[in-house]
């Protein structure tokens, strides 16, 4: 069975490399192309462009996946099935359809819930006990073909998004190879979704990532994790935007309003009330700064009791 296989970031890198340990025929890889990094700027790889070069696969680095001369490209690979995982374009019909076996996708959820972009920000953010990964057969509509396997895993208690999917990632190879068993051996037994149960994972960017403080202490805990650690999850104080990290529930009630910072001291670390409660904060990131200890940030005269965060 010949392979395309179509990622970009770090969840996509398990994937690839399971294929290649099961010996599967990789004929090409697609990625998104080098983008400017880091404070110098420099133009540096994607983690799945750097992963198939490790491995020897010709990659395809296009700026947008269409046009006769990209199908044309595809064309000559001649796979017989494409992965996708967390490529970052969607697809046309004519990307998706061209292996004659089709696309499937290894997506970070249990579809139907959480169809989108970001689906492990919001598992988190949202309070979700538990997820999991699906590999589905791709179709023009978001995430909504039928289902070839699932596999469901628990949130832990104070994981973060970024630490989750590194679990779903390897999840997710598992669930690839597991499918890619059965299609072979001619058991995979596709499944339709129940479009009525769907839930959806929109992307998280800046507007999306900033602290509600009138929500209650659960619910700023679950943002703060969710957003971690892209694009952070963050916040202003005195007019200076904050990002957010390592929250934890305090029992004491909140004596102030939304956003007020309860205490800021080597005892108690950096409390900050909620709608409902208040949450500590363990690590922050200032602008222009390190992402540090909350503590360090308290002992530069960062923060004080009684500033608010807004």
């Amino acid at each position: 069975m010949k392979i395309l296989f179509w990622g970009t970031p770090d969840f996509a890198v398990s994937p690839l490399r399971a294929l290649d340990d099961e010996g599967y025929d990789v004929v090409g890889v697609v990625t998104r192309p080098d983008r400017p990094a880091g404070r110098g700027r420099k133009l540096t790889p994607s983690p799945v462009k750097e992963a198939a070069r490790d491995l020897g696969l010709p990659v395809l680095t296009p700026e947008f996946p269409r046009g006769d001369d990209f199908l044309s490209a595809l064309r000559d690979l001649a796979p017989d099935l494409s992965v996708v995982a967390a490529y970052g374009h969607i697809l046309r019909r004519e990307v998706l359809e061209l292996p004659p076996l089709g696309s499937f996708n290894v997506h970070a959820s249990l579809l139907p819930e959480l169809r989108g972009a970001a689906p492990i920000h919001w598992a988190i953010a949202r309070g979700c006990e538990d997820t999991g990964v699906t590999i589905v057969r791709m179709v023009e509509a978001m995430d909504a073909g039928p289902t070839l396997h699932r596999i469901r895993e628990p949130i832990l208690p104070g994981e973060t998004a970024s630490e989750l999917s590194v679990r779903l990632s390897e999840l997710g190879a598992e669930a690839l190879v597991e499918a890619l068993a059965l299609l072979s051996a001619g058991q995979a037994e596709e499944e339709e979704q129940d479009h009525t149960l769907a839930t959806y994972a929109p992307k998280v960017g800046r507007n999306v990532a900033r602290v509600d403080w009138t929500r209650a202490a659960r619910e700023v805990a679950w943002h703060v994790r969710g957003m971690d650690a892209v694009p952070g999850a963050w916040s202003e104080l005195d007019g200076v935007p904050v990002k957010l990290f390592r929250p934890t529930l305090v029992e004491a009630p909140s004596q102030g309003a939304p956003g007020t910072v309860l205490a800021a001291d080597a005892q108690r670390g950096l409390v900050v009330a909620a709608g409902g409660g208040a949450v500590a904060l363990g690590e922050v990131q200032p602008p222009g700064k390190r992402r540090m200890d909350a503590q360090d940030w308290i002992h530069g005269r960062g923060v004080r009791a009684a500033q608010r965060f807004v």
